[in-house]
């Protein structure tokens, strides 16, 4: 009875995090409609407490999950190594979507949603336990749909032009996350070392 309730608390977490996410992709005249209503200042902070409800939701439903979990497959050693590879430019992307005047932006244009395809991909060969592959499946599907959604309407600024200097600030800065975060901060985050 307590795993199918955390289940039902994972899986409502994940499902209502992703919907609001998705309001972009398959809502997009309610939302400009919305928009023009209520304003976008309202509009922004009311998504805001739902984006933050439903990821506390996500969160507490993965832990209770994780309490009463349903072993999927044991994963060869191996693929650890390969998913901790995919892992970098996912990093390296995050950067870049924050970062200014970087190739890696000006080229991709969607660096972010980018980075969650490479991230849920990469966890997808170590995932072992029924809820942790679902949240990775979950989040490759939305990225993908998202990134073909977010190609279609284009960009709404021009940016300035990228340049050498940024791109490799980009790059070290994306190298260094990802080493604190691989050797360090998941272990402390998640609970689970990478590399140990």
């Amino acid at each position: 009875m307590e795993q199918s309730i955390a289940m039902v608390v994972f899986l409502a977490g994940l499902l209502s995090f992703l919907a609001l996410h998705s309001i972009r992709v398959v809502a997009p005249a309610w939302r400009e409609q919305k928009i023009s209503s209520w304003g976008l200042s309202r509009y922004k902070g009311i998504y805001s407490l739902l984006a933050l409800a439903s990821f506390v939701l996500l969160i507490w439903g993965y832990g209770l999950a994780r309490q009463a979990p349903t072993l999927v497959w044991v994963p060869p050693r191996g693929l650890r190594h390969l998913a901790a590879l995919l892992t970098i430019p996912a990093i390296v992307l995050l950067v870049a979507a924050k970062g200014p005047n970087n190739h890696f932006r000006a080229r991709l244009k969607h660096p972010t949603l980018l980075a969650v395809k490479l991230w849920a991909f990469a966890h997808l060969f170590v995932g072992m336990w029924l809820h942790s592959l679902l949240l990775f499946a979950a989040f490759l599907i939305w990225a993908i749909v998202d990134f073909r959604s977010a190609r279609r309407r284009g960009s709404a600024s021009a940016e300035p032009p990228p340049t050498m200097a940024a791109t490799a600030i980009t790059l070290v800065v994306g190298l260094a996350v990802w080493a604190a975060f691989a050797f360090h901060g998941h272990a402390w985050l998640i609970g689970v070392a990478p590399f140990g």
